[in-house]
């Protein structure tokens, strides 16, 4: 049975889709089927595998209304190993047309119960907002990976974040937990970035990765190619950084699922 990861943060760039991208990747390059929903209507993650957002005929918008199954807007992407449900605007107005709709939170929890013994991980790219795509993500989620940028903001908006996870997994989805935090666009040259990762350390409770994802020009250019880093620029930091997460998950995966 796959592992559901939602990749969360109501906070605007924090690397949150160049972490679902590029994680993904680095998973699926380390042998695990992998199927990417991107449920951000602004669908970065779905031109990030070089996919045109406007082209699909199925899509995560489609899925949640109900027009169509979930193995009908699954695409093939070009990397081994990994699929992609799709995302565009539609889906913008999926809040609005799922009023009324009795449990509506649980949509993509339900949907997800008919593929995911064909994937080894979910990982799905959330919207920068705590709204009702998030929360449908949540609720199907085991866990949540939350990216933190290195700058000064960086703890803000994570209490609200931690306070809706404890919402959800108190209504919605028990099993929820925070899978870990992890640190995005660090800068070696500067001393903030070590103190904004000494401080959040202080202030937090919840795991945080040893893996830090560098602030590197290639990974920066990837998307506009289409393309993870891992096929944009394998000898890149950042490239060598996502495969290097990938390889911590995969051992606290194994780890966990040797102690239960």
């Amino acid at each position: 049975m796959g592992k559901i990861i939602a990749i969360a943060n109501q906070k605007g760039g924090v690397g949150k889709t160049t972490t679902s991208i590029n994680l993904s990747a680095a998973l699926a390059q380390r042998g695990k089927r992998i199927l990417v929903i991107d449920i951000d209507p602004q669908g970065n993650c779905t031109s990030g595998f070089g996919i045109d957002k406007n082209e699909p005929e199925n899509t995560a918008y489609e899925l949640l209304l109900d027009d169509c199954t979930i193995k009908e807007c699954i695409l093939k992407t070009a990397y081994e190993n990994l699929d992609l449900i799709p995302s565009n605007i539609n889906l913008a107005a999926a809040e609005i047309e799922l009023i009324g709709i009795s449990r509506k939170e649980f949509i993509l929890r339900d949907a997800l119960d008919y593929v995911r013994d064909d994937y080894d991980f979910i990982i799905m790219d959330c919207p920068p907002s705590l709204n009702v795509l998030t929360v449908n993500a949540m609720t199907a989620a085991d866990s949540v990976i939350v990216p933190i940028q290195c700058e000064y903001y960086a703890l803000e908006g994570l209490s609200q974040l931690i306070h809706t996870i404890n919402l959800v997994r108190e209504r919605l989805n028990r099993k929820l937990d925070i899978e870990g935090i992890v640190f995005t666009m660090y800068d070696a040259r500067t001393n903030l970035s070590a103190q904004v990762v000494e401080n959040v350390k202080e202030h937090v409770e919840q795991h945080i990765y040893e893996t830090i994802i560098p602030r590197n020009v290639r990974l920066a250019e990837a998307p506009s190619y289409g393309e993870p880093i891992t096929a944009y620029d394998s000898r890149s930091s950042g490239a060598a950084a996502y495969l290097a997460l990938a390889d911590e998950i995969l051992a606290e995966s194994n780890g966990k699922s040797d102690t239960d």
